[in-house]
């Protein structure tokens, strides 16, 4: 294989860059984690994820983590209610009978952050992963990398893979491409202790999702296995707003005052979500790359998942786009079939950004139906 004998230093300890170290040490290539978390659990993981069957749960598969993900995923935490800002029920999963699992093209299992990255990195050889390593810079050494790392470590790599999301620091390597704003943006907020903290929403919930679509507006919950919840609205709004509305999203009247405000006419119930000390906000907007990006590929250096192809989060793409993505470079990088290591990254970039192109365009399509005073019928359709 083309790797035979190389370094391979994944920046990024996400699903995506777990995953692809996985299945790279699986196949013999040598291969190191660094991830800017302090440790493992750092931080508390974000929302639930819905695993795909032909990307999240396929490389699962491939990474011989399939059972091990049927141990840890929450049966009943996919099936969903749609509601309008009334929280009238339009839609109800819940009242129909189980017709999917695993295996079936629509089934699409639900698992919080945490225990996703868990068993991944149970998965991994012992100190593949080395944490509190955040990417500083790194300067190309003949045909390796020098990374550096703002807590004055570095390190050097033949193959150096960016798996560094959203804000990648690693991109501006590979191109100058750069996302633009999709129009959208999040106000995502958590609730701790939901049952007691949030009743009406929880027992909304009923331990899965609830959306909630009307005036050109979204509202998503999600429950957690800890007893938690995530949420985040989302409107349509100029790419800056949450720097001139002057919020301070840790001041949870003023993001309760603001909410009531956007979202006029809009049930009491929801104001559960702001109004109690234990929320946290943080405003995110909504970009995407350019779905006809191109760049010519280096013969070290990729990237995979946020960083080679952000998008909004409304198909429930994100994750499972970046499992397979290293899905696919994994299989390129430990093919006999290739040459040398810069042909290997061509043909996986070629086929991640057809994939991701398509994907995108239909992400975005999705964002602004969602956002349309026709967002109900579109959820509709898409259930039916």
């Amino acid at each position: 294989m083309v790797t035979q004998g190389k370094t391979i230093a994944i920046v990024g300890g996400g699903p995506g860059g777990l995953t692809l170290a996985r299945l790279l040490q699986m196949r013999g290539a040598t291969v190191i984690v660094y991830e800017r978390d302090v440790k493992k659990d750092a931080r508390v993981q974000g929302a639930t994820l819905d695993l795909h069957d032909e990307s999240g749960l396929k490389a699962l598969k491939q990474a011989g983590l399939l059972e091990a993900f049927k141990a840890h995923y929450r049966p009943g935490a996919d099936k969903v209610r749609l509601v309008d800002k009334h929280a009238t029920i339009v839609f109800d999963e819940h009242t129909a009978p189980d017709k999917e699992t695993f295996g079936h093209e629509a089934f699409r299992p639900e698992i919080d952050r945490g225990p996703l990255r868990k068993l991944l990195l149970e998965s991994l050889q012992p100190d593949t992963v080395v944490w509190n390593s955040q990417f500083l810079s790194m300067t190309q050494l003949g045909s390796a990398w020098k990374l550096d790392f703002q807590n004055g470590t570095s390190t050097q790599a033949d193959i150096v893979i960016a798996a560094d999301g959203a804000n990648s620091k690693i991109r501006p390597f590979i191109t100058p491409i750069k996302p633009f704003y999709a129009g959208i943006t999040v106000v995502e907020g958590s609730v701790y202790d939901a049952e007691t903290t949030v009743p009406g929403i929880y027992s909304l919930l009923k331990g899965g999702k609830v959306f909630a679509v009307d005036d050109s507006k979204t509202l998503i919950v999600s429950a957690k296995g800890d007893g938690s919840l995530a949420f985040y609205t989302g409107c349509k709004t100029n790419e800056h707003w949450a720097q001139s509305s002057n919020i301070n999203f840790a001041d949870n009247a003023q993001v309760l005052a603001w909410f009531k405000q956007e979202f006029s006419g809009w049930d009491s119930v929801w104001w559960e979500l702001f109004d109690n000390d234990k929320a946290q906000f943080m405003p995110r907007p909504q970009y995407c790359m350019p779905v006809d990006q191109t760049w010519d590929a280096l013969p070290n250096l990729t990237m995979l998942g946020d960083a080679a192809h952000l998008m909004p989060p409304y198909a429930g793409e994100g994750v499972n786009m970046a499992m397979l993505d290293a899905l696919e470079l994994s299989e390129c990088l430990t093919s006999t079939g290739f040459p040398d290591v810069k042909t290997a990254i061509e043909v996986y970039e070629n086929q991640m950004r057809a994939r991701a192109s398509e994907t995108a365009q239909l992400t975005l399509e999705q964002t602004e139906a969602l956002h349309s005073p026709n967002a109900m019928a579109t959820m509709m359709a898409i259930f039916d």
